[in-house]
């Protein structure tokens, strides 16, 4: 038996609260479009967390998906009356036919090649290079697959900079995989923190999976200690923060690699970094960079 899909279209001021009275009523799901998306009119909105101010669609798509003996129309009408709607939205039922979401989800992930030497192996595929470095990865809830291109700027950073020895932080851990990468580049101490428990989980997972030593832990908890190199790929905003906390982690001497910045966002990040590291742009992928410098 399918479940059912449904979509129907509505304005900013009442999408969102007609998906939590669906919500409520039983739907499985629920989320907002853009009714416009590939058009002219199409509004991207897109930027970090606090930064859109005017959130939602003046033409909004809502998608629902209900058990299959959902009564679709009644759940409807009462969510509409809920969320003070005059009229019940005309909507659109699609069948979602039973599927295996785990091997759907793995088929997304192929290995990835960074390098001549540095792959990414999602942990279920074999290697296509057995001879090189590669990095078996299982994302779980964690970011940082690999195919983002700040995790490819921070994976070809690290592989231009670590020669083997370094002690290194990743700040803002999410899979592990930059830590990781630098164990097997060489480097001699590793270590990860991230806000999130579900990616330290994933981190030291991953790390099992690689046979590498590295401690990831709970950013709440106290970090000591300057790294020869300190890794951060997160948005700007925490970047902006985290600077002087960041920064005290790097020894004199020490590299640090920023990413997860837009293009645009480059001067003004090393402005805020400028009174401990000068950094510069290290590499530029699609919009995004990665940032570089070493501490006086």
């Amino acid at each position: 038996m399918a479940w059912q899909n449904v979509s129907f279209l509505t304005d900013a001021a009442s999408a969102e609260p007609v998906c939590d009275a669906l919500l409520e009523l039983g739907a499985l799901s629920a989320s907002i479009e853009d009714a416009d998306a590939g058009t002219p009119d199409e509004q991207p909105q897109f930027g970090e967390p606090g930064s859109v101010t005017t959130p939602g669609w003046a033409h909004s798509r809502v998608v629902a998906l209900f058990e299959p003996d959902a009564d679709v129309a009644v759940m409807l009408a009462e969510a509409a009356a809920q969320a003070g709607l005059e009229v019940v939205p005309a909507f659109t039922a699609e069948p979602v036919e039973e599927q295996n979401w785990v091997q759907l989800t793995q088929a997304q992930f192929d290995p990835i090649r960074v390098s001549g030497r540095l792959w990414i192996v999602p942990s279920w595929h074999e290697s296509p290079d057995p001879s090189a470095i590669n990095l078996v990865l299982d994302p779980g809830m964690a970011f940082g697959t690999g195919s983002h291109p700040t995790t490819r700027l921070c994976l070809e950073w690290l592989e231009r900079t670590i020669t083997g020895g370094e002690s290194l932080l990743d700040y803002g851990c999410g899979s592990g995989i930059l830590a990781i990468a630098a164990a097997k580049l060489g480097a001699a101490a590793v270590a990860g923190v991230d806000i999130d428990p579900q990616a330290v989980e994933a981190a030291n997972a991953n790390a099992a999976s690689n046979d590498v030593v590295a401690r990831f832990a709970d950013s709440a908890e106290a970090l000591a200690g300057e790294y020869d190199v300190v890794v951060a790929n997160i948005l700007s905003n925490p970047l902006r923060v985290l600077a002087p906390a960041i920064c005290a982690h790097v020894r004199a001497g020490g590299r640090l690699a920023l990413s997860g910045i837009l293009r645009e966002q480059a001067e003004e990040i090393i402005a805020v970094y400028a009174p401990w590291i000068p950094l510069q742009v290290a590499d530029v992928r699609e919009d995004w960079v990665c940032l570089a410098g070493v501490k006086p």
